[in-house]
């Protein structure tokens, strides 16, 4: 079978263009297949998106060389405060409080406006001569060999690799194609998404307020600004955001509080309907999953895309490793060291966030007397709250080369 690419990306969003860049590194050849037209990202206006990125994320940034392309744009998180209580009532007594200093490895991490993230990404995307961006093209099928793939695109063209990566998000195409198949279920709840601008400087501080009808999470940007991502039961959650801005704001203050002076919206606001997904396997034959397209999560604890960024750094390592022994990067013993490293941890992920999300997201007073008292336990024993300073830094696990800051 003859090859035009080594490896094929479907998705070309984050984590797409991230592995990618990872494996020209390595010395293979790819391409990004991504539905979407080519977009320009040079000046663009804030949008509203920004994401966590936890430590080790920012070590694969730095890995596949573009981090100096978005440091100036970092806000490092310094703290984080978790907390409980109602709405209009203010938090409990008994907290969490993690401060950076207690690891030596500096901040526990960065927030990153998608503009400059996906504007990195896609400019050293596209200046890779190993790698080929194909914007405003879609997978109509897929055709596997005993030694490669053949992907079929929209309007007949046929594209063949060894390796298909599906990146496609939680309705992953490619996953459906393979026959893998995933668990899925709403939590009732909807995120609000929205960027505020508040009188007062914040920081560095990211704060975790949990609530009833669901948490309510303030991450710092750059400047006087805060990421919201607020969780509210669908239809209450619906209700809001038909809100004019004004009135949105009258309902987000009191959750709010005031601790950062008076708030002002900025930028579009957002709402997405909350769930989990789960695919059965990562792997199939010559397929990989990786980032939504294989575990889609409550956003209780930001590790989504830091969850994806783990799986682009370990599939990159398991092919490149494959390639350096001389051997088939997307046989099924390759993918299988990719799927016993990843599967578990995924998993756990999943669980630990709907465990939370089920013990936070109610107003029973015995789950409320333990949680409180949990959470206090652990802000008073500096062993355990530096175990969970490390967890939300990235650094806990069997860590690819790429997040330990080593090269590919």
């Amino acid at each position: 079978m003859d090859f035009d690419h080594d490896i094929a990306i479907i998705g070309g969003g984050l984590n797409g263009p991230a592995l990618a860049l990872a494996l020209s590194r390595a010395g293979l050849r790819v391409a990004v297949i991504d539905a979407q037209p080519a977009q320009t990202f040079e000046n663009a206006a804030f949008d509203g998106r920004a994401y966590a990125l936890a430590l080790t994320s920012v070590r694969l940034m730095e890995g596949i060389g573009i981090w100096p392309d978005i440091a100036d744009d970092a806000q490092p998180m310094l703290e984080i405060k978790v907390t409980d209580g109602r709405a209009g009532t203010g938090p409990s007594p008994m907290f969490m409080h993690f401060d950076h200093a207690e690891i030596e490895e500096g901040p526990m991490g960065q927030m990153v406006e998608d503009r400059h993230l996906r504007r990195a990404l896609l400019k050293a995307a596209a200046a890779d001569p190993a790698i080929t961006m194909m914007n405003d093209t879609r997978v109509t099928g897929q055709s596997v060999a005993p030694t490669g793939i053949t992907l079929t695109l929209e309007g007949g063209k046929t594209l063949r690799a060894r390796l298909a990566v599906g990146a496609d998000g939680r309705g992953s195409g490619t996953a459906e194609r393979a026959g893998i198949k995933r668990i899925a279920w709403s939590y009732g709840q909807t995120a609000l998404v929205c960027v505020v601008d508040h009188e007062k400087p914040h920081h560095g501080i990211a704060h975790q307020f949990f609530m009833p009808p669901g948490p309510l999470a303030i991450l710092p940007l750059t400047g006087n600004r805060s990421l919201i991502v607020w969780s509210e039961a669908s239809a209450n959650a619906a209700a809001i955001n038909a809100l004019p801005d004004a009135q949105y704001l009258e309902v987000l203050r009191p959750r709010f509080g005031s601790f950062l002076g008076e708030l002002s919206l900025t930028g579009p606001r957002y709402s997405y309907p909350l769930g989990l997904s789960l695919a059965h396997s990562m792997t199939a034959s010559r397929v990989a999953l990786l980032g939504d397209a294989a575990h889609g999560v409550h956003p209780i604890a930001g590790q989504g895309l830091n969850a994806g960024l783990r799986d682009v750094a370990a599939l990159a390592e398991v092919i490149a490793d494959a390639v350096r022994r001389g051997e088939d990067p997307g046989n099924d013993a390759v993918l299988a060291r990719y799927q016993e490293w990843r599967r578990f941890d995924n998993a756990s992920l999943a669980l630990a966030t709907d465990s939370f999300n089920r013990l936070f997201s109610n107003d029973n007073a015995l789950f409320r007397l333990a949680r409180d008292m949990g959470m206090a336990a652990i802000n008073a024993l500096p062993g355990l709250r530096r175990t969970f300073i490390r967890e939300a830094a990235g650094l806990t696990g069997d860590l690819p080369r790429l997040m330990r800051g080593k090269p590919l």
